[in-house]
């Protein structure tokens, strides 16, 4: 299982101007059609339809919607390969990301990690983080109950995991991974009412994430020892939300 969330610190940014002058014009021309949401949900194919992630493992996390966050608008839009194969596979080439998430390489090394996803029972769904129409970040949310990850700490029914990367460096070391990690897991408790606790496993070594998720109301709950390396345990309680 790859790190979590490469670009992430624990500054909180100010409410206007997350989104600058200083950012660069390939993330600038990245801004999406006014009808990509609706075809979203309306043009996934029948085969996508009967997918068990359709129906109900994540809760139909393509009709989430959208949250209001301090640095605008943000939602998951569920990957679709050929439109976002060139530019996750530029973000996995990133050195601060290929550090943890080792994914560096031609398309086919990451298409090939998407379609695992894709391809399997729902249980791991990757997302586009699109903030204010612009794609900016990266996502997996999955069911920590039903992964490998459940071997290694106290699972329950229904843990909902997240794993983040923020792709361009101009979005990165300005607070912004603890303001969506925040929204983030306020969707998962506020769309899976089944769900009592979001977990992550970050890589120790990545004290950019660490902070980030503590920022956005985890705790630490434990250390790891994973096949791939030694992680955090990062919780936040539905029970907890709204005192952290």
């Amino acid at each position: 299982m790859p790190s979590i969330d490469t670009g992430a610190d624990a500054r909180t940014p100010p409410v206007a101007g997350l989104r600058s002058a200083t950012d660069n014009e390939e993330t600038l021309e990245l801004r999406l059609p006014a009808d990509f949401f609706d075809s979203c949900v309306q043009g996934r194919s029948p085969a996508a339809r009967r997918t068990p992630f359709a129906e109900d493992l994540l809760d139909h996390i393509d009709t989430w919607g959208p949250a209001a966050t301090p640095a605008g608008a943000f939602r998951l839009v569920p990957v679709h390969v050929d439109r976002d194969l060139l530019l996750i596979t530029r973000w996995m080439n990133d050195p601060s990301v290929a550090a943890f998430w080792d994914l560096a390489g031609p398309d086919a090394v990451t298409e090939e990690h998407l379609r695992r996803q894709l391809a399997g029972d729902g249980r791991s769904v990757p997302c586009l983080g699109v903030l204010e129409g612009t794609p900016m970040s990266y996502w997996e949310i999955y069911r920590a109950d039903l992964d490998p990850l459940a071997r290694h700490y106290p699972a329950r029914p229904h843990d909902t995991g997240i794993h983040l990367l923020i792709g361009d460096a101009a979005d990165r070391g300005r607070g912004l991974g603890g303001v969506l990690l925040r929204s983030v897991a306020d969707l998962v408790l506020d769309r899976r009412p089944a769900c009592a606790r979001v977990v992550a496993e970050p890589d120790l070594r990545n004290i950019p994430s660490l902070a980030a998720f503590l920022t956005a109301g985890f705790r630490y709950a434990a250390e790891l020892e994973l096949p791939a390396k030694r992680a955090g345990l990062l919780i936040r309680d539905r029970s907890l939300r709204h005192l952290l």
